[in-house]
C-alpha cells in the first residue's frame, strides 16, 4: 500500500488549500483514509477521516466547519479542503490508512488504528 500526499504550501490566514491523498495497492475497496497533522514541538493530532465503506466522516473539533473531506473513488484519491486557515493550522499533514476495511467513524481519531502512512506535506499559514 502506498499513500502519496500533495497540495501543501504557504498561504495567508483566511486562505484555502486542498490536500490530496492518492492511495494505491489496496486489495479491498472499503478502505478508509485519515488525515493527521504534526506541528513543530507538538504531538501528532487527528484532523479528519473518510470511510469508503459507508461514507462516514469525522472531523476534529477545531476544524469542523472549516475543513471538508471528500473522496473520488475513480481516482482512489481523498481530498481535504481546508478553508479559513489559521496560523495554528500550520503543520505537516499526513494521510494514513488502516490495513483492513473499516466502517463507522468512532475509530478515526486513534493513530494506532492506522497501518500505512504517507510522507507528509507541509502546510504553512502566515498571520
Amino acid at each position: 500500500v502506498q499513500l502519496v500526499e500533495s497540495g501543501g504550501g504557504l498561504v495567508q490566514a483566511g486562505g484555502s488549500l486542498r490536500l490530496s491523498c492518492v492511495a494505491s495497492g489496496f486489495t479491498f475497496d472499503d478502505y478508509a483514509i485519515g488525515w493527521f497533522r504534526q506541528a513543530p514541538g507538538k504531538e501528532r493530532e487527528d484532523v479528519s477521516c473518510f470511510v469508503r465503506g459507508d461514507n462516514s466522516t469525522y472531523y476534529e473539533d477545531s476544524v469542523k466547519g472549516r475543513f471538508t473531506i471528500s473522496s473520488d473513488n475513480a481516482k482512489n484519491t481523498v481530498y481535504l479542503q481546508m478553508n479559513s486557515l489559521k496560523p495554528e493550522d500550520t503543520a505537516v499533514y499526513y494521510c494514513a490508512a488502516p490495513g483492513e476495511a473499516q466502517y463507522g467513524s468512532d475509530w478515526c481519531p486513534y493513530s494506532w488504528r492506522y497501518d500505512y502512512w504517507g510522507q507528509g506535506t507541509q502546510v504553512t499559514v502566515s498571520s
